[in-house]
């Protein structure tokens, strides 16, 4: 996903798109653990989608001047 896209985002969005993308890495996670994961890059790509979407969501609670 790129950064653009997640931007253009409501938080709501993300929020949910963050809990969607969780889930299926901990599924993926799971299937790399018992080896039926086709393409275990894919998990690497996964963690970083979630990073990318949690530091939209940081960026915007800084810029409201809300704390953590």
């Amino acid at each position: 996903m790129k950064i653009d896209s997640i931007r253009d985002m409501e938080n709501s969005a993300i929020e949910s798109e963050i809990r969607e993308q969780e889930k299926q890495l901990m599924e993926m996670r799971m299937g790399n653990a018992i080896g039926t994961v086709d393409n275990p890059v894919e998990i690497r790509y996964k963690r970083r989608d979630i990073a990318r979407m949690k530091t939209v969501l940081r960026e915007r609670q800084i810029q409201s001047g809300q704390s953590k």
